[in-house]
């Protein structure tokens, strides 16, 4: 699946997503429940400090004694109290408030934690077709980005929601409380208000997926300018690179104002109806005290109430609108969960225990795209216990070849077969187990020398470990280091050298002590002094097994079992060294002879 053609179909299906992320909520309830419900008397809060300004101007101002069920409630009294009254509101709810925030962020980043950890676990199953499809910066914000917008920002959406909503009510029932005409008409022109919310849906879904992949090339350029600053700078391609991000950032910012330009009028056109709705409360207002229908203290209650009703409702539509894109996040997260890889076990596959016979590859044909094929016909067979090299052209499928072994991509047509048996038919787990890779350009892993080995057999005694790394001549380098095995190299092992890498590398498969080995020219990129040594270390790592080798540097398989030219895609050539030699203008001997011939040897 190409991320970038995200279409977010169930952004709005609220019942999709509402089951999808339940089962994330529900070890949660209790939490959650009491974060909601600490959200009730927040929002009532409001109210009642604007209740109390009734009997504060009636009493306290205007002089005018009040009986609440036999009590009388004198000028003094409420003078004194009021007061404190207040500030013990406003300690409770600042209590409120700081419960109230520790149990939203604590529920938020739980669901996100949780929604990350499962994402992580999908992510290590899909294929290489989906890495290949995919940028790195596109995958970081799908799997990284969207879980926090979705999980963080929907709890705390919903926690404002119920303190808005109680808010609103609780200032509702003050506002019917003084007087239920005037309450009419201002919660009527509210309603107005709260209604273009519902325009704007479309809108946001539209420019959050184009924001989503945006965001993604950003940070592409980013991780592509970090790891390739070598050839940066060696290029001068600043200027260039500049250009790209300034383009994005252009890009970002269009859409950015394009959403702002859609939506952003509702604020200022809510902000005008609520206005109108005051004016005419304010004129209605006056009509009823002038005719004795409501007292002073009644109508400043009142407008208070209409005042700091008016927040709540601006909040709750800004909150729906934020919800939207939040929504639309949601949806990209179930969207991954719910990709299959292309490669996957098959029903009632079988368990792969060895290689006893061999390896087969019968009438094999691959294509990376649609109708463009890369392999056509492969024919070839390897014993138990011997070594096929591939040669020939450059972008031939040498590595295609080996990488259809371990089922990195699988075939279009044809078989590959061990022992007998489909690869297909046996299970994933056991098939890579029984595969070891080196490549040319190895991949390490940030940690330590011996986590990088350890990858191979995390369970290897330190025996085992100090076997390896004799056989990958890595005690040549260590004995250097003040940590030995336990010196962190960093990110992608950058602090070692070519050859260093390397014999980690060897060491990790040679620990893993797999039947089968592929080495994808795993020696081209070094030097004379450290492919000797690396050398070395493979034929330690080759004893006893299957060995697949792909060499642009024919003098390291000049003693292969059989060799094998592939080129455009086809197998041109097979036999030992000694036969392609014999072959009149064979391709094998043309490319040996420019090797070789040429520079006299």
């Amino acid at each position: 699946m190409k991320l970038a053609n995200t279409k977010t179909d169930n952004a709005f299906d609220y019942g999709f997503l509402s089951k999808r992320i339940f089962p994330y909520i529900k070890p949660l309830i209790p939490r959650m429940a009491l974060a909601f419900i600490l959200a009730v008397p927040l929002g009532l809060l409001d109210g009642a400090t604007a209740y109390a300004l009734k009997p504060y101007i009636d009493v306290v101002v205007n002089g005018n004694p009040m009986n609440v069920r036999g009590f009388e409630l004198t000028r003094d009294l409420l003078a004194a109290l009021i007061p404190w009254l207040i500030v013990a509101f406003a300690v409770v709810q600042g209590l409120l408030k700081y419960i109230n925030a520790y149990l939203t962020d604590w529920l938020s980043n739980t669901i996100s934690n949780s929604i990350k950890l499962d994402l992580f676990r999908k992510l290590t199953t899909l294929d290489s077709k989906f890495f290949d499809e995919n940028s790195s910066g596109l995958v970081l914000g799908r799997f990284l980005g969207d879980p926090d917008t979705a999980s963080k920002s929907v709890i705390e959406a919903v926690k404002t929601l119920i303190t808005c909503a109680t808010g609103a009510l609780g200032l509702i029932a003050v506002l019917l409380y003084n007087s239920w005409k005037l309450a009419f008409v201002g919660v009527a022109i509210l309603c107005i208000a709260f209604l273009p919310v519902a325009l704007i849906r479309k809108r946001i879904k539209k420019v959050s997926n184009e924001s989503m992949v945006l965001g993604g090339g950003i940070n592409t350029n980013f991780n592509e300018t970090y790891h390739g600053n070598k050839i940066m700078t060696g290029y001068s391609l600043q200027g260039d690179l500049n250009a790209k991000f300034q383009k994005q950032i252009r890009k970002s910012f269009d859409l950015t104002m394009s959403l702002t330009k859609r939506v952003g009028w509702m604020s200022p056109l809510m902000y005008l109806i609520a206005s109108i709705g005051i004016a005419f409360v304010m004129l209605f207002g006056n009509h009823l005290i002038i005719n004795g229908e409501m007292t002073t203290g009644s109508f400043a209650s009142f407008i208070t109430s209409l005042l700091l009703l008016y927040k709540p409702v601006k909040d709750l539509g800004r909150t729906l609108t934020g919800l939207q894109g939040v929504f639309v996040a949601m949806s990209r997260v179930f969207e991954l969960f719910d990709l299959v890889p292309d490669i996957r076990d098959k029903e009632n596959a079988v368990e792969l225990k060895g290689v006893k016979q061999g390896i087969e590859f019968n009438n094999v044909c691959f294509e990376y795209e649609e109708n463009i094929p890369v392999l056509a016909d492969i024919n070839f067979k390897v014993e138990k216990g011997k070594m096929i090299a591939l040669v020939g052209n450059s972008g031939g499928g040498k590595s295609t070849i080996v990488n259809l072994l371990p089922r990195f991509y699988d075939i279009k047509s044809g078989s590959i077969k061990i022992d007998g048996v489909d690869i297909r038919d046996y299970t994933l787990a056991s098939l890579r187990a029984n595969i070891s890779e080196v490549f040319q350009d190895n991949f390490l892993f940030s940690g330590t020398i011996r986590d990088n080995i350890l990858m191979g057999k995390p369970d290897a005694t330190d025996a085992e470990i100090d076997a390896v790394v004799r056989g990958a001549h890595l005690d040549e380098f260590l004995h250097t280091m003040e940590r030995g095995l336990d010196t962190v190299i960093g990110e992608r092992g950058t602090s070692l050298s070519g050859g260093q890498r390397q014999r980690v590398a060897i060491a990790r498969a040679m620990i893993k002590d797999a039947p089968v080995i592929i080495l994808d020219e795993a020696t081209s990129a070094l030097d004379n002094k450290s492919e000797a040594i690396v050398q070395k270390a493979l034929e330690n790592l080759m004893k006893d097994k299957t060995v697949f080798v792909i060499a642009h540097r024919l003098s390291t398989i000049k003693n292969a079992d059989t060799i094998i030219v592939i080129n455009d895609g086809r197998l041109a050539e097979s036999g030992t060294h000694e036969e392609l030699l014999k072959i009149e203008n064979g391709q094998y001997r043309n490319l040996y002879e420019m090797q070789f011939k040429t520079v006299g040897v």
